[in-house]
């Protein structure tokens, strides 16, 4: 079974998470926005191998500490979808822009596309090009214990921001509507920031989305 723990990382309390398959204890980390020491720490308590990265985008909380990540531990970087190449690139401005420690470039081991899929042990997560956000937004889904990690899509309330370059507020939407929802209602998302939600309480209530 696919087991999964978020710790939220950097200033901006992004929620990084730690996936990993109960048979094997082989892990994957979702958006390895910084601190990495605790990352890890986690990893180590929790006995698993980390074998991955997996980024939804490119934005500096998110991809913040991908590079030193992988090149501290000889980690695959898989994701996100090609549309985010230039928020790789402006890693390092970024990293300046917010005041965040200097962001290492790098270059993904594999890029994904809609319809591809991610492995760790046992587990196979599906994925979804949502972009809107950035225009190389991924999310991951999990069908076989009903969870999508969904980044700055959607979050419990609210939904991803569109006023950065190359943001779209059109696309976001028909990202969530078009993407996500069929997914079901009963679907639980851990989103980039604050607490998780159901994609039917926020077909219900979301002020963005709700009655799509």
């Amino acid at each position: 079974m696919l087991q999964y723990l978020t710790v939220p990382v950097t200033p901006f309390q992004q929620n990084c998470s730690i996936v990993w398959c109960d048979a094997t204890l082989k892990a994957a980390v979702i958006d390895p926005g910084g601190d990495l020491d605790t990352l890890l720490g986690e990893v180590a308590r929790l006995g698993l191998a980390l074998e991955q990265i997996w980024l939804t985008h490119a934005h500096i909380d998110h991809a913040g500490g991908t590079g030193e990540l992988a090149e501290r531990l000889c980690l695959p970087i898989v994701g996100p979808h090609p549309g985010d190449q230039f928020w790789i690139d402006g890693l390092p401005q970024q990293s300046a822009m917010f005041g965040f420690p200097p962001a290492q470039p790098f270059t993904p081991t594999r890029w994904l596309h809609d319809g591809d899929s991610v492995q760790i042990g046992d587990e196979t997560l599906q994925v979804r090009h949502c972009p809107g956000h950035t225009p190389g937004h991924v999310v991951f889904h999990a069908p076989q214990t009903g969870r999508a990690f969904v980044g700055d899509v959607l979050f419990a309330g609210s939904i991803g921001r569109t006023d950065f370059p190359q943001g779209n507020h059109q696309q976001l939407i028909d990202s969530i509507t078009g993407r996500l929802w069929p997914m079901g209602d009963a679907t639980v998302f851990i989103p980039g920031h604050g607490p998780e939600s159901t994609f039917g309480r926020e077909r219900a209530s979301n002020p963005y989305v709700g009655g799509t």
